[in-house]
């Protein structure tokens, strides 16, 4: 990319932040359920537990993917 460090890991961070959300937001989309009103009003722990394991699951390919 660039020959400044700095400069390459913020470009990195930015990549993997923007594949991180827009990933989300897909998984969001196509669950059957709204998961934000699952977890927050319906108190779903399962629901919880599935978006937590999705968002991790995400950043390791990412992480793997710009390393």
């Amino acid at each position: 990319m660039t020959e400044i460090p700095i400069v390459n890991a913020l470009l990195y961070t930015g990549a993997g932040i923007l594949a991180f959300a827009v990933a989300f937001a897909i998984l969001a989309k196509a669950a059957p359920f709204d998961v934000w009103h699952e977890i927050v009003r319906e108190r779903n722990v399962a629901a919880a537990i599935l978006a937590g394991a999705v968002a991790l699951g995400l950043c390791w390919i990412i992480a793997a993917t710009l390393h």
